[in-house]
């Protein structure tokens, strides 16, 4: 990749944007369209994404055979499992879910430039820190408190990453149907709408062109026992 481009806002935490560049510099471009795989559950955790455009899915298929989603990627996203200097598998499969541009990094490119980086190998580390914790407290908002703390830790997630704020309310600007959200916190589709009727009723939540919008976000915090995450963390 010849030209420069900016860090993602999602990275900034972790990672300058001098050790950004040198992660562009070995990677090789790939245009994926909606509806392919990046990679699959148990595939050789080889490589790293880096979302240049589109969007991407990560998900966990149970025992029951039914698919998890996990993580929603936007452009920007790096996504992938790797360990650096020795083998492991992926965990979990990522799709493409809007056509998208991909940059690709190889694990033994990536090897040489932490050898050559100490620098850039300690931000490496932090971002693995970041995701190892991501998915705990995706884990934690699935086990702990129930499905409707599920669904309440699921919209302020969607508010951290798609959110805009309207009128003293927060806009979530991605279209999700109530059957994408059961897939995101192991529910049922009816539950799911049974959750969302009560939360309207309390008038914590509304739906209006096909969008969610978040009235009363203390209600969720408290019904998820929200940890004040920050939002590199409590994110999609």
């Amino acid at each position: 990749m010849a030209n420069p481009i900016k860090r993602a806002e999602g990275l900034a935490p972790v990672l300058s944007q001098d050790s950004f560049e040198k992660l562009q510099s070995i990677m090789y471009v790939k245009q994926k369209e909606k509806g392919s795989s990046l990679f699959w559950e148990g595939d050789p955790a080889d490589k790293l994404f880096y979302l240049l455009e589109g969007r991407a899915k990560t998900t966990k298929t149970s025992d029951s055979g039914r698919a998890l989603t996990m993580y929603l990627h936007q452009q920007g996203d790096l996504l992938g499992q790797m360990d650096p200097f020795q083998d492991s598998v992926h965990g979990f499969s990522a799709e493409i879910t809007e056509d998208a541009q991909v940059g690709i990094i190889q694990r033994k490119d990536l090897e040489v430039l932490l050898w050559q980086h100490g620098d850039l190998a300690v931000e490496f580390m932090k971002w693995m820190g970041m995701m190892h914790r991501l998915t705990q407290t995706k884990f934690r908002d699935l086990m702990m408190f129930g499905k409707p703390g599920a669904l309440c830790s699921l919209l302020i997630r969607l508010s951290n990453s798609y959110g805009k704020m309207k009128d003293g309310q927060i806009v979530i600007t991605l279209k999700i149907n109530n059957t994408e959200m059961a897939d995101m916190i192991g529910a049922t589709r009816d539950s799911v709408n049974r959750m969302l009727s009560d939360l309207k009723k309390e008038k914590v939540v509304d739906y209006t062109n096909g969008c969610f919008i978040i009235k009363d976000l203390p209600y969720l915090r408290d019904v998820c026992h929200c940890e004040n995450c920050p939002k590199e963390i409590c994110r999609m």
